[in-house]
């Protein structure tokens, strides 16, 4: 006969294994991963034209792999290098959930597997049998023609978005150490991450990593490889990026060029998600992506400004939070300035331009920016950019009213050479934020003075420069143009650039430009 505590111990027993079940049974049953997908469909076949669709796609995520592409320790490409530490915490953390889920992570650092060889990681890909495929695999899956169009953007030159570019090379070791490694999950960076998938029943696959216009696409063991062996593939889109120097064909933003390449793949390839699916955070966005867009529009063979400006923007605005584009002159044809349209998008114009008469649509790309009340900051010889005293190209325009009209200047050429420029504060100009921290009397100029008097009435003279036995002349102002912002300096001579005063000066003007406080970095 069973005594009272026994039978209490009994039920309770019953009770519990019950709730267990009960509570198993829910979990299995709320278990499926939903993921919100985008793909791109053409509104009418043959029509060019794509519309975005989104649907819920619910997955086992026990038949579910991840598969983290070439997310290296370094990058050949500094900008590369950043923006893989950028992204690396988020993955970790969707990476995280996702393994917590029942989802296999396989990490693919290609090139690198000589520092997992002893690993049970390493040994959990390189155990997996070989199998048949319908679609022989490949090492490296191309662009295919008959499949997909052109990619959006040019890649041609390695893609390195920093100016001047870096030296081509293969530094990397291993993973970025920022996400995390489990003993549960695979290390491989070729087609034995389709054996592991096959061995473990799975046939839904999440890509993300570095660089979606390459490796993303072309490796082994992502998305064109995986696609063609009849898996389902996702890639996080947020959880990527591209190999695209933005003075590059179609001249856009760099991170514009990540979303042009995520458009291609989601008309030709397969759906994307958000990591915000596996987070519930909103989607990452590299900082650059917020970042005040600066274009540095360049052309002028007496000052050196193809090399000083660069590195002007290199050393002082970009470590201050500023994304700049630099746009050259074509050293063929000088007047052509391939990669304007970076305009469109652009918070602040810098113009070092000398006598230059654009493409019309080149010219007007230029109008429309001023027209809209946008900022410009001008160096030197650009009060006469766009004056070619009527010598110019058929299909090429001039702009002979821009130095009155736009800069409120009145340029009459220059006193000689040799003599150099001293400055003094205009009266009435001491407060002015521009010159804040900047000291006249310790700046001189071997740059030759602008002959500018007098200015338009609407103008603020900033600096006036004075040389023996001439007139003194204004060499810095700012005045307005449709409302926007304008500076101008006739300095800018190659040593004005090595002259910390003269730096300080232009980094005021820009973020006076731009309406914010100067950011020290």
């Amino acid at each position: 006969m069973i005594g009272r505590l026994d039978f209490f111990r009994a039920t309770l027993g019953l009770i519990v294994i019950a709730a267990s079940f009960t509570m198993r049974a829910g979990a299995e049953g709320d278990s499926k991963l939903v993921l919100h997908a985008r793909s791109r469909t053409e509104t009418k076949p043959g029509s060019g034209e794509y519309q975005a669709v989104e649907r819920d796609l619910s997955w086992d995520p026990q038949k579910t792999a991840i598969v983290i592409c070439d997310m290296w320790d370094q990058h050949w490409c500094r900008g590369a290098t950043s923006r893989v530490a950028e992204m690396a915490p988020v993955m970790n953390e969707l990476v995280s959930a996702a393994r917590q889920r029942g989802v296999l992570v396989i990490h693919c650092p290609s090139s690198c597997m000589d520092a997992y060889k002893d690993t049970p990681m390493r040994a959990a890909a390189m155990s997996a049998p070989r199998v048949e495929t319908a679609v022989p695999l490949q090492g490296w899956c191309r662009l295919d023609p008959k499949r997909e169009a052109p990619l959006p953007i040019d890649d041609s030159d390695g893609g390195c978005d920093c100016w001047p570019q870096c030296p081509q090379g293969s530094p990397w070791k291993k993973q970025i150490a920022t996400i995390e490694i489990c003993p549960a999950d695979a290390v491989t960076d070729s087609a034995e991450a389709f054996y592991l998938m096959k061995q473990r029943g799975i046939e839904n696959v999440i890509v993300m990593g570095v660089h979606a216009n390459m490796c993303v696409l072309g490796r082994p063991f992502s998305i064109r490889q995986m696609v063609n062996q009849g898996q389902h593939v996702v890639l996080v889109r947020d959880m990527t990026d591209t190999m695209y120097n933005s003075r590059m064909r179609p001249f856009v933003p760099h991170v514009r060029g990540t979303d042009l390449i995520v458009e291609h793949i989601e008309k030709y390839w397969c759906p994307t998600i958000a990591s915000t699916d596996f987070t519930g955070k909103p989607a990452f966005r590299f900082s650059e992506d917020g970042k005040p867009h600066v274009v540095l529009m360049i052309s002028e063979p007496e000052y050196h400004t193809d090399v000083t400006l660069p590195a002007f923007a290199k050393t002082e605005l970009e470590p201050r939070g500023l994304r700049c584009t630099v746009v050259m002159g074509d050293p063929q044809q000088p007047d052509t300035f391939p990669g304007l349209n970076a305009l469109k998008t652009a918070d602040l114009l810098i113009l070092s331009v000398r006598r230059r008469a654009l493409p019309a649509d080149q010219l007007q790309l230029v109008r429309d920016y001023l027209n809209a009340g946008k900022p410009l900051v001008g160096i030197r010889t650009a009060c006469h950019a766009f004056h070619t005293k009527g010598k110019h190209d058929d299909g090429h325009d001039e702009w002979q009213s821009f130095d009155p009209e736009v800069l409120g200047g009145n340029y009459q050429g220059h006193h000689g050479v040799g003599e150099k420029v001293a400055l003094k504060v205009a009266e009435g100009a001491g407060g002015d934020p521009i010159l804040r921290g900047f000291v006249a009397d310790s700046f001189v100029s071997n740059g030759s003075l602008y002959r500018v008097s007098p200015l338009a009435p609407t103008t603020h003279p900033l600096l006036i420069g004075r040389i023996p036995s001439q007139p003194e002349e204004p060499v810095a102002w700012t005045t307005a143009y449709h409302g926007g912002r304008i500076f101008y300096t006739t300095l800018g001579h190659e040593d004005d650039f090595a002259n910390e005063q003269f730096r300080r000066l232009l980094v005021n003007s820009v973020f006076w430009a731009l309406g914010r406080e100067v950011v020290n970095p």
